[in-house]
């Protein structure tokens, strides 16, 4: 672990539907208060909680007639509208017994796409753990289309743990950690207790969804490890039946795999966060390869000169992709002019001086990230 294990810690932790669910499919109130009052041990150790919780299908579909899980999308935002409503009762009920008050934050991909609404949910976290409440999140799948979706909350919570600046992330889930193979088919896997480096054998091993319950996968939460390592965060993969999973998970000391933070690491700050993981680029500059470097080091910004050819359409102040002539994506900024304006800046040519299209404290360059700009 980087930080000292008696610190009090910013910390956020996902648990997802498999764990929280029975063997028949429904929401097991026995695990929801495992995990409830494991996060009262932390709350009484002084740590400020997030918890990001999947489960609203599963507690809903049954009540909404279903005798299996649905799989079309009318029925799981049907399904999502009943259960987000038992999940956050339950949850409320049991953080009581506590002393905790609990409160419910839905979230869609837009909320974080939209500058604005991303300080809007990121001073809302900051207000309620600031007072001490248990701020439960979750994606709002009564609305969000498929297009819109983070796709698992292995993704929501590594951008959630990035726009609140937490400690640590953790990640439960029905296997306890990465292994350098997959234990359901080879039981000579072996654990990796410790991941300073996410390599391209790790992401290569890591398969598809992990379970019919859930919808992520071993690769879901590496690309989660990936985000949060890019923002500075340690990240824990573990076991979430495994008993005081979390206070251990938060001492250092639980079974699962550790990802930490290496000297070497570089860390994004709030707003290279957005423009990397959340903002979603509106259009394309391709520039000459002359330089390609001297952007890609941050050595420079971009010049109107530069400018080789613009794609798309958007507006001042959007985010769009840097490619080179060939085609390579060298990094993500914020743009000082509408694609109209600088079409007529380059017909203008030499009459016009040379103008900073995107400054360099506004880009992030790919070489920057453990992973592909823009998740």
């Amino acid at each position: 672990m980087t930080a000292l294990e008696n610190e009090k810690k910013r910390v956020v932790i996902k648990v997802g539907s498999s764990s929280l669910t029975s063997r028949h499919g429904e929401i097991s109130r026995r695990k929801l208060e495992k995990l409830a009052d494991e996060i009262a041990m932390l709350k009484d150790e002084g740590h400020e909680i997030v918890f990001v919780s999947s489960g609203a299908v599963a507690a809903g579909y049954r009540k909404l007639g279903c005798l299996n899980r649905p799989t079309s999308l009318p029925e799981k935002q049907a399904a999502a509208s009943i259960g987000q409503g038992l999940l956050i009762e339950a949850y409320s009920e049991i953080f009581l017994s506590h002393g905790y008050v609990a409160s419910q934050i839905l979230i869609t991909r837009n909320d974080f796409s939209d500058e604005i609404r991303y300080h809007n949910v990121r001073n809302t976290l900051n207000v309620l753990l600031e007072r001490g409440i248990i701020p439960i999140v979750n994606e709002n799948d009564t609305v969000t289309v498929d297009r819109l979706k983070f796709g698992d909350n292995d993704t929501l919570s590594a951008k959630v743990a990035g726009l609140i600046e937490a400690d640590q992330l953790i990640i439960l889930s029905d296997i306890d950690g990465l292994y350098d193979s997959d234990p359901r088919k080879n039981k000579a896997a072996k654990l990796l207790e410790k991941v300073d480096v996410i390599t391209p054998e790790i992401e290569q091993g890591a398969g598809g969804s992990g379970s019919v319950v859930g919808t992520g996968g071993m690769k879901s939460k590496i690309d989660a490890v990936k985000i949060a390592m890019a923002s500075g965060i340690t990240t824990f993969l573990g076991k979430a039946s495994i008993a005081n999973i979390l206070v251990d998970a938060v001492n250092g000391i639980a079974r699962g795999t550790y990802f930490d933070i290496t000297n070497e690491t570089k860390n994004l700050n709030q707003k290279k966060q957005w423009i990397a993981f959340h903002s979603g680029p509106e259009g394309e500059l391709v520039i000459n390869q002359h330089v390609r470097k001297s952007i890609a080091d941050h050595n420079s910004s971009i010049y109107s000169s530069d400018i080789i050819e613009v794609k798309g359409q958007f507006p001042k102040g959007a985010v769009i992709q840097i490619i080179d002539v060939a085609g390579e994506r060298i990094g993500l900024g914020v743009v000082n002019y509408s694609h109209e304006d600088l079409e007529k800046v380059r017909e203008l040519d030499k009459e016009v001086e040379d103008l900073v299209v995107v400054d360099c404290d506004d880009f992030v360059c790919e070489l920057e990230l453990s992973l592909p700009v823009g998740i």
